[in-house]
């Protein structure tokens, strides 16, 4: 089994030292695989005839989340809820708070309002339902509290719903889907080649990239996650839910990062924009839908220094960042850009989340 790649026998006693190099290792390898699945993947699609819009709406943005999926499912399998849910709700948090605020402050992105009044409503109400679902299970439950298989099949069902809306939308915009259309100098709409998929490669070719990706981010995963682990809970004391939430959630949000800096780079800001809103939509139904589907993830860590951080403090955070979110998007709506002033808060909120975390699990 490649879930069981690397024994965890092999972490177990290391210097911190290997440890975090390890990690590192591991976060590097979950971005490039996931890159290589992307490309693999577009690449395929392309060659079969499958419309660009359509993928860039479906397999592009499930690839940029695929390093938090496989960090979350495999963390599932080897019992260790406080990464897959920290991962998922972390980096949602990232994704809105870290680089959509380094984007604004970067440059005044634009608001299309055709997107934000779908994919925008669909990402907070994500966000609410995921938040009440938690809550209620631990108002019922207490410490037994989970998110078991039935409650991951509903968000991967909700997941399939939402790709088919997803590109039922991208077809009825009349540019199609900014984070996925920029426009040439004659004002035609010009779908960005992310995976460039107009370069002629042998199909063969792909689908080696596509399992080259797959199981390097998988590998890479399972080292990731093995190494955090004990140095979370060995070295540093700190609860894998906060070190999930953080330093877990910004790498695998690399994806995100690199591509939205990138794409302000290049003149295409609305790409920063529309890859937040699908990030987290997808760490929602796709990534805490598969790993609860992999393995029932508990609520709470009781036998932690803070068994009810996510419930005080990961989902209050993220609830917050969306609300203020959607209050920017009411404004940005009405002028057609998002002002810059408008990440000062969300970055503020973000090292403060940081900050908060790491002191409390002292």
């Amino acid at each position: 089994m490649l879930l069981a790649f690397l024994p965890v026998a092999w972490f177990l006693s290391q210097p911190q030292w290997l440890l975090l190099l390890i990690a590192l290792i591991g976060m590097a390898g979950v971005v490039k695989g996931a890159d290589w699945l992307v490309d693999g993947a577009a690449g395929l699609a392309a060659r079969f005839g499958m419309p660009k819009i359509v993928i860039g709406a479906t397999i592009v943005s499930l690839g940029t989340t695929s390093p938090e999926a496989a960090v979350s499912v495999l963390a599932a399998w080897q019992g260790d809820a406080g990464l897959a849910l920290g991962n998922g709700v972390g980096s949602i948090i990232a994704d809105t708070g870290l680089i959509f605020g380094i984007g604004c402050l970067m440059t005044r992105l634009p608001a299309d309002r055709f997107v934000l009044s779908r994919q925008g409503w669909v990402q907070f109400g994500c966000a609410v339902m995921l938040a009440a679902i938690c809550f209620s299970l631990y108002a019922m439950h207490g410490d037994a509290a989970q998110l078991g298989r039935p409650i991951g099949a509903l968000l991967i069902v909700l997941l399939a719903a939402y790709m088919f809306m997803s590109v039922k939308w991208s077809k009825q915009h009349p540019f199609g889907e900014p984070h996925l259309v920029a426009s040439t100098h004659d004002d035609t709409p010009a779908v960005l080649d992310i995976a460039q998929a107009d370069q002629p490669k042998p199909k063969t070719a792909l689908i080696l990239m596509c399992l080259a990706g797959l199981a390097v981010v998988i590998v890479s995963g399972d080292a990731l996650v093995s190494s955090v682990s004990e140095v979370a809970e060995v070295h540093w004391g700190v609860p894998q839910a906060v070190i999930a939430a953080t330093l877990v959630a910004f790498g695998t949000s690399l994806p995100e990062m690199v591509v939205g800096i990138t794409a302000i780079r290049k003149g295409h800001a609305e790409l920063l924009v529309g890859n937040v809103i699908g990030a987290d939509i997808l760490n929602i139904l796709f990534v805490i839908g598969a790993a609860a589907l992999a393995k029932p993830l508990p609520i709470t860590e009781p036998g932690t220094a803070q068994p009810l951080i996510f419930l005080w403090l990961h989902l209050p955070t993220m609830l917050l960042m969306l609300a203020l979110f959607r209050v920017y998007i009411f404004k940005a709506t009405r002028t057609g850009n998002f002002s810059r002033w408008m990440g000062v808060p969300l970055v503020t909120i973000y090292l403060a989340y940081t900050v908060i975390g790491y002191a409390t699990s002292l």
